[in-house]
């Protein structure tokens, strides 16, 4: 049998905190900025957690 090889669009995306749960920074900030607010665009820029119901997917993704 194989190795598991991961996904390398998660493990460019994802990263795992020490407690197990996984970070992921938010979407729509890399281009279109004029029309954004800085309220919207400085909230944007903190990293967040992925969701309960698709940890399980990208931990298969991450292999972990």
């Amino acid at each position: 049998m194989p190795k598991m090889k991961t996904k390398s669009s998660a493990k460019k995306r994802f990263t795992v905190t020490g407690t197990g749960k996984i970070k992921r920074k938010h979407a729509f900030k890399s281009h279109i900025l004029t029309k954004k607010t800085t309220k919207q665009k400085r909230n944007l820029t903190h990293s967040g957690l992925v969701s309960k119901a698709d940890v399980p997917n990208i931990k298969k993704q991450l292999c972990i």
